[in-house]
């Protein structure tokens, strides 16, 4: 079993080193900006649906609430 493991070791670090196309470190860079930049924005636009329905509920929540 522990030789099964090692040929399994053997041949992913083969596969990783010699059958794998790696980008260039440019592309990675770019893509890297890309995906930072998407990141932001899409956190900027779930923080602003967060903040509407947070109002629209509370909203929601102070006409109903009973009277004491």
């Amino acid at each position: 079993m522990f030789k099964s493991f090692i040929e399994y070791v053997k041949g992913a670090y083969y596969e990783l080193v010699h059958n794998v196309v790696w980008p260039s470190w440019d592309e990675v860079y770019k893509l890297t900006i890309v995906v930072a930049i998407f990141s932001a924005i899409f956190s900027i636009f779930i923080g602003i649906v967060d903040y509407i329905f947070r109002s629209i509920l509370q909203a929601y929540y102070n006409l109903i609430k009973p009277a004491k």
